[in-house]
C-alpha cells in the first residue's frame, strides 16, 4: 500500500507488498523491499536500500548508500523470518548498515527513537539500541549488544557481542569495549577502560548536584571498597537513596553474558 501523497522517484524500485506511509519521499535508485513498512514522513534518499521484514518509524531519514534490513552476518542464520524495527526521527547516515535479528537471539534488532547513526556505522543482529543513541562514524555494534538511552559512542569504536552499555554512558573514539559499561560511565583507551563518570552529560541533562555527588561517591566505593565488585554493588544497593546510584547497582546486579569494566 502506497499513500497517495508519497513522492517516489521514477527510477526507485518499490516492490509489491511494501507499505509506504503518508508524506514519505523515496529518492532516485532507492530500493524498498516487499516486507518493508515506512511510517509517515520517512525519507529514503538516493541509492539507499531498505529490505527484509523492516519497519521504519515516522520522520526517519535514511541517507544515500545505507543498507537497512539485510540478513545477519551470522553463519548460523538459515533464512529464518526475523525483523528490524527502527524508531521515529532517526538519522541513518551514508553507508550505515543495520541487520535483522536471528532466531537464536530473539529475532528482532531494534533501534529506538531520535538516534543518530553516522557514516558507516553498523548495528548487528539482535542488538537493541535505546532512544537518543549516537554512533559516530564507523562505529561497529556487534550482535546481541544492548545500548541504553542517551549513550554516545565515539568514532571507529567497536562493541563486542553481548556487551551491555548502560544509560548515559560515553565511549571515547577508537575504543574497543569488551565488557559491560555502567550507566553514566566514561570509557576510553584502545582497550576500553572505565575512567570515571560522564559528568558533562549528567550536567547537560540537568541532574541535580546532590545526585552527581552521590554517584561520584558510589563510583569510588565500587573502585576501592571491600570485597568483590559484586559485593560492593550489593552493599551500595542497600545503602543508597539516589535513584541514579540505584540504577548503577541494578545494572551491575542484573544478568549479563559478559563481565564488567570496573573502575580504576
Amino acid at each position: 500500500m502506497i499513500a497517495p501523497d508519497a513522492k517516489i522517484h521514477p527510477s526507485a524500485v518499490v516492490e509489491a507488498g511494501a507499505t509506504i506511509g503518508a508524506g514519505c519521499q523515496i529518492g532516485p535508485f532507492a530500493l524498498i523491499g516487499p516486507e518493508v513498512t515506512l511510517h509517515a514522513g520517512v525519507i529514503v534518499k538516493s541509492h539507499a536500500v531498505v529490505t527484509g521484514w523492516t519497519e521504519i518509524g515516522a520522520d526517519t531519514v535514511i541517507f544515500p548508500f545505507a543498507c537497512v534490513g539485510e540478513i545477519p552476518q551470522d553463519l548460523k542464520f538459515n533464512g529464518e523470518r526475523t525483523r528490524l524495527i527502527v524508531g521515529a526521527r532517526c538519522r541513518i547516515r551514508e553507508g550505515a548498515t543495520l541487520n535483522t535479528g536471528t532466531e537464536g537471539g530473539g529475532g528482532i534488532t531494534r533501534v529506538g527513537d531520535d538516534c543518530l547513526l553516522m557514516t558507516g556505522a553498523h548495528v548487528g543482529h539482535d542488538a537493541v539500541l535505546g532512544d537518543r543513541v549516537i554512533l559516530a562514524n564507523q562505529v561497529a555494534i556487534a550482535g546481541h549488544c544492548q545500548i541504553g538511552d542517551d549513550v554516545i559512542i565515539g568514532g571507529l569504536s567497536g562493541i563486542h557481542q553481548f556487551v551491555r552499555i548502560g544509560r548515559g554512558a560515553i565511549i571515547g573514539a577508537v575504543t574497543m569495549v569488551t565488557n559491560d559499561v555502567l550507566p553514566y560511565g566514561l570509557v576510553q583507551g584502545p582497550r576500553g577502560v572505565l575512567d570515571g563518570l560522564n559528568l558533562v552529560g549528567l550536567k547537560r541533562r540537568g541532574v541535580d548536584r546532590s545526585d552527581i555527588t552521590a554517584m561520584r561517591a558510589a563510583f569510588q566505593m565500587l573502585a576501592q571498597g571491600e570485597g568483590s565488585f559484586l559485593d560492593r554493588a550489593r552493599n551500595l544497593a542497600k545503602e543508597t537513596d539516589s535513584i541514579y546510584v540505584r540504577e548503577m547497582t541494578d545494572f551491575v546486579l542484573s544478568a549479563s553474558d559478559r563481565s564488567f569494566l570496573t573502575p580504576k
